[in-house]
């Protein structure tokens, strides 16, 4: 404030100390008294004197005047108001926050302590008060702009400053080693940036509280997607790096560093010695083609979900891919650090095995959405479950890439079935699949939807013996024969030689087989315009009669076209029943591939059912 302004508002306050002492009773003296202290800055004095004016609205005589103080908010309706707004902002930003300009750990109460201090806050106190309608975007612009929080990702090396070396201590007067040091630029970075919160996973979490800790790991995708600006330290890339570099370091290995790319939307890449990578000085790298390329061969993440990744179910398999090849220092991160990306909450409950941890990420995974891709994978079984895998490493191969027919192909193998297929039975068999449930989980039991062929010989190939594996030539009802190499020594036996234990090959069930449409989409009507003619007449009895055999027919063909869609190879699982009735998957260390026989002896497909899995 120039000194010939401050001159002009003393002259107003002067003026206004008039209109108070010539009649006291007045609210217009003090709303003057108000203007000018504002206009001078003097904000906690306006403040006070606005609180004056109001008593005087609140006690006038005249109705007229009492009644303008329906437009004005007293001080602690306006601090309600900026209250629920910062809860807001608050609900989705971590517990404690470290102050980046002086360095020291804060709780919520102390930031928002911190924030009433400042100019910012009594300014928007003030415009509420005299405008108690103000808009609630204005407001939340100013809270967010306050408590807008820098996040850091980064590789735990050596000694990390933990919550209890920096606890009630101002960071900057600490000695600048290992750890500390990497702590201490982070902040200066963050408040260079403008942001007066910082945040770091080693030393703003209570590791020691399970309450907290449990809350934090829930959170942090949340966190991470709503922070202002994410920086990503680079340790292990050197000044002046050239374009892949990014690609080379240690940080794309661990696990954790996956939802802290996916989930922010402004992030900044630092080097060693803290310059920014490639020399971007761009507001945001997500918008960085050639980062954003560089990230995408590092981690097989498609540069178009990097930039905007939506947490959720969609893409389950892709997703566990991405996370295959990463590593954790504590074995159970590797699928904690997940929950964030498939948009869910389970406890944390370290000590309880990577197995069991990754087991209750995927059970959800297939519980919420139905979806077996989950189950789609070579390598050891899980204890958790025999049909999941006990390594995340065992999504790192894609899905096995089957052949697809073309629309003519399936056209022509249609009008092949019309003549060897009877229709009633081929109709009996979609409506059996269309009304099959889900997948689902209970009790680390996977109840799975299946169609069934009985495994009728298993015979173990002396030809191609292993050291480690073996091969069998297994032969299952209406399936071509099929080699499955394995671990685990199955019991030999033909029709001619039995086993009391029964074997199954069986097909997960689709349902995307179905071709469905999405109901979401589809017109209100089948036709563009809806006959309103007299039901009972002939002309409309015939369209009715038109219409049914068009239905029939359609029927008809998505029936014919589910068979031939199963006739094409499948991946199969093979599955050991056990004493209690249920089975056991049977890993393989390839996929298993079945194909049947003949796609048009339909009665081969027939036996459908759900199995309860171990």
């Amino acid at each position: 404030m120039t000194n010939s302004e401050k001159s002009l508002w003393e002259d107003v306050l002067l003026d206004a100390q008039k209109v108070i002492e010539s009649n006291p009773l007045s609210h217009v003296g003090y709303r003057l008294k108000h203007t000018a202290l504002h206009g001078a800055q003097r904000y906690d004095e306006a403040i006070e004197t606005f609180k004056v004016m109001l008593t005087k609205l609140d006690n006038a005589h005249d109705m007229q005047i009492r009644k303008l103080r329906e437009q004005y908010a007293s001080p602690t309706e306006a601090d309600g108001v900026i209250q629920k707004v910062i809860n807001v902002q608050l609900d989705t930003a971590p517990l404690r926050l470290l102050d980046a300009t002086t360095g020291i750990l804060c709780d919520r109460e102390t930031q928002i302590s911190a924030f009433k201090t400042t100019t910012e806050y009594k300014q928007l106190l003030l415009s509420i008060m005299k405008h108690a309608d103000l808009p609630r975007e204005i407001i939340a612009n100013v809270v967010a702009k306050y408590f807008g929080c820098v996040m850091l990702s980064h590789r735990w090396e050596g000694k990390e400053p933990l919550l209890h070396d920096i606890k009630d201590k101002a960071i900057f007067q600490l000695e600048a080693a290992g750890g500390l040091g990497k702590l201490q630029l982070f902040c200066k970075k963050a408040h260079q940036a403008g942001f007066q919160w910082a945040w770091v996973d080693s030393c703003c979490i209570d590791q020691n509280n399970n309450v907290e800790l449990q809350k934090s790991l829930n959170s942090m995708f949340a966190w991470y997607y709503h922070a202002a600006l994410t920086i990503v330290y680079l340790s292990d890339v050197p000044p002046s790096s050239k374009s892949g570099a990014l690609t080379k370091s240690a940080w794309n290995t661990r696990g954790w560093t996956v939802p802290e790319f996916l989930a922010p939307r402004v992030i900044l890449f630092y080097q060693r010695d803290w310059t920014l990578y490639l020399d971007n000085d761009s507001h945001n790298h997500k918008e960085s083609i050639e980062i954003m390329h560089e990230l995408e061969d590092a981690t097989g993440v498609d540069a178009r979900a990097l930039v905007a990744f939506q947490p959720g179910m969609r893409d389950a398999r892709e997703k566990l891919k991405w996370a295959s090849t990463r590593v954790t220092t504590v074995a159970e991160d590797i699928a904690y650090s997940l929950f964030g990306i498939f948009g869910i909450q389970l406890p944390i409950l370290y000590g309880e095995n990577k197995e069991n941890a990754l087991g209750r990420l995927l059970q959800e995974i297939v519980a919420r959405s139905g979806d077996i891709t989950a189950l789609d994978w070579v390598g050891q079984p899980s204890t958790f479950n025999s049909c999941l895998p006990a390594n995340i490493s065992s999504y790192a191969a894609p899905p096995c890439a089957l052949p697809s027919l073309s629309e003519d192909q399936i056209q022509t193998a249609i009008s092949s079935l019309r003549h060897t297929v009877a229709v009633e039975l081929a109709l009996n068999f979609y409506d059996r699949l269309d009304n099959m449930s889900a997948a689902r989980f209970a009790n680390c039991r996977l109840h799975l939807p299946c169609i069934v062929h009985r495994v009728t010989e298993v015979r173990r190939r002396q030809d191609l013996a292993q050291e480690t594996h073996f091969t069998y030539g297994v032969k299952a009802d209406g399936l071509r024969d099929l080699l499955i190499t394995t671990e685990e020594t199955l019991v030999q036996f033909t029709w001619a030689r039995p086993t009391r234990q029964t074997f199954l090959l069986v097909r997960p069930w689709d349902r995307r087989l179905l071709e469905l449409p999405d109901f979401g989409e589809q017109p209100a009507f089948d036709d563009d315009t809806v006959d309103l003619s007299d039901p009972g007449s002939p002309l409309n009895h015939s369209r009715r009669s038109a219409k049914r055999e068009r239905i029939d027919l359609e029927c008809c063909s998505q029936a014919l076209r589910l068979i031939v869609r199963l006739g094409q190879p499948f991946g199969a699982f093979l599955l050991a029943q056990q004493r209690g009735g249920e089975y056991k998957r049977i890993a393989s260390d390839r996929d298993i591939i079945a194909q049947l026989k003949d796609t048009a002896s339909v009665h081969n497909m027939m036996d459908i059912r759900t199995l309860e899995i171990l």
